[in-house]
């Protein structure tokens, strides 16, 4: 059903958000007390054989807005990456070791956010707020008393590591909570793993594919949030749960978590079954799935295949 929301105007959405029943949104209140390995960057430096991956993509178009790096961004820690680095250290007056800890990448971000961070802040909004984060356009929307307040672009999951659709809340808020993190956290009480809105050492991944499920904005833009809203806020994220699913629409079995099962638990308990709706594949989730197979003349097994997808109406 998710999936089928995100196509429709954000307004009929928030309509439909409001009137949601409490016991309709995730229950978990879980606090959440340490970082794990959402966003956590590594440290880069040269080595053989070289480095090489997204983040020291990442640090090269970093360092190429900053005026240091002018070659092709090519995801490899060589030679010319860690002079460009030197060179950014001698300039921010950081050791020149050529080597990208914490601080090199928290001094890369406050240069490349000045623009956003030298921006009149907008007051804080005086009604009742949701968060909407659409992962297909990359953008967080504060609602305030159902009405669009402020857009802001953000980085999302890869689709190997996609964000959790569904709808949450804010149970925890922080400061600076851990390396990666940037100067805020928010983090949502989803059932399956630890989430959360929070700012960003790399700043050029907002807008694009890029977190292992989080929610990354710039640090100014998540310093204004998280001046606006508190614990409790409803969150929703939307998209396509399977289409993050390699293949799209695999067949899921025991051990399987995230927002493709839940959207099986949430279908199943439409229609009638004992089901209890956290993305977690559990004992009555098995039981519900053999006895729904059953009652609708599908295949005897205890998974969710193509044809049983059909069936629930979710492709």
């Amino acid at each position: 059903m998710i999936h089928f929301i995100a196509r429709i105007l954000p307004a009929l959405l928030l309509a439909a958000i409001l009137l949601m029943p409490q016991d309709a949104l995730a229950q978990s209140s879980a606090v959440l007390i340490c970082p794990v390995n959402c966003d956590q960057p590594r440290e880069l430096y040269l080595n053989d054989p070289p480095m090489s991956g997204e983040d020291v993509r990442e640090l090269q178009e970093t360092l190429a807005i900053l005026g240091f790096y002018d070659l092709a961004s090519n995801g490899i820690f060589d030679g010319n990456t860690k002079n460009a680095v030197c060179r950014f250290q001698q300039n921010f007056n950081l050791p020149s070791s050529g080597r990208v800890s914490e601080d090199t990448w928290e001094a890369m971000a406050k240069a490349v956010e000045q623009p956003v961070l030298a921006k009149k802040l907008t007051p804080p909004p005086p009604g009742e707020k949701i968060i909407l984060v659409d992962t297909t356009r990359r953008t967080l929307t504060l609602f305030n008393d159902g009405e669009p307040y402020h857009q802001f672009p953000v980085a999302v999951g890869k689709y190997q590591t996609p964000s959790p659709i569904g709808s949450w809340k804010i149970v925890r808020k922080a400061t600076n909570w851990g390396t990666g993190f940037g100067s805020r956290w928010l983090g949502l009480n989803v059932s399956w793993g630890i989430y959360g809105i929070h700012g960003t050492n790399r700043p050029p991944s907002i807008g694009g594919y890029h977190s292992h499920g989080c929610i990354r904005m710039f640090n100014g833009h998540v310093e204004q949030l998280y001046r606006w809203v508190k614990v409790g806020t409803p969150v929703v994220v939307v998209g396509n749960p399977f289409r993050y699913m390699d293949p799209p629409y695999k067949i899921l079995r025991r051990g399987d978590r995230g927002a493709a099962v839940m959207e099986v638990q949430s279908a199943l308990q439409r229609l009638g079954y004992d089901v209890k709706v956290d993305g977690i594949w559990g004992y009555g989730l098995e039981k519900s799935i053999i006895q729904y197979r059953k009652d609708h003349g599908l295949r005897p097994d205890n998974s969710v295949d193509r044809e049983m997808y059909t069936s629930l109406g979710l492709r």
